[in-house]
């Protein structure tokens, strides 16, 4: 799929906007429209604006990714939360009833935990997810830091997680039902308990790996 090298009106590098459609900055784009994109890219639709997400995930957070992921899915088996890793749809939108014309935000977390059963359907998550983790690459960061960020606090995400691979902290965000708290910081020696999951013990030890044996 084409893509122009035209950034979303000076918004952050790193996320491009879509081409393949020629689209006319002063309107907005549909779930309806998302669907009609080709299935091979990577795509996020905020506020109706689409953003082509590039380069691909480098080794190192695909690595921690799956570490995460494996460490949530085998403590919440037989538990209500299920966790999901990207790409992964997440449909957000003031009513949760809204028809795809009708939904201008989907986003691709690297990992949301869903607690309630009936936000899931065959197209992922329609609804707020209870927890949302992203982690931090180059090309992605005032994305994941300002725009994303600022959206899951809008949505009342309860609990936001950035990872950051190179300095190998994670930042995690609690919303106090009108905004996100401060961050705590845990270290790689640290264990995150998510404070809307009982009974899940993320082990930071294992996710954080010597980065200087990976080429």
């Amino acid at each position: 799929m084409p893509v122009n090298k035209w950034y979303n009106k000076g918004k952050g590098e790193g996320v491009i906007m879509l081409s393949a459609m020629r689209p006319d900055f002063s309107k907005t784009y549909s779930y309806a429209d998302y669907l009609r994109w080709s299935e091979g890219e990577r795509v996020e639709l905020i506020d109706g604006f689409p953003y082509f997400m590039t380069p691909a995930p480098s080794r190192l957070h695909q690595q921690i990714l799956l570490e995460l992921g494996t460490q949530f899915h085998t403590q919440l088996k037989g538990h209500p939360c299920e966790a999901y890793v990207a790409p992964f749809d997440v449909r957000l939108a003031e009513d949760e009833d809204a028809s795809d014309d009708d939904v201008f935000t989907v986003v691709q977390p690297d990992i949301v935990v869903v607690c309630d059963q009936n936000k899931l359907d065959k197209r992922g998550c329609n609804g707020v997810p209870d927890l949302v983790i992203e982690i931090i690459s180059p090309s992605t960061a005032s994305h994941d830091y300002i725009r994303k960020m600022e959206l899951y606090e809008t949505f009342g995400v309860k609990e936001y997680w950035i990872v950051q691979p190179t300095d190998q902290v994670v930042m995690v965000f609690k919303h106090n039902q009108q905004s996100f708290d401060k961050p705590t910081f845990y270290d790689k020696e640290s264990t995150i308990e998510p404070g809307v999951i009982s009974g899940v013990e993320i082990q930071l030890a294992d996710v954080f790996i010597d980065d200087s044996k990976i080429d």
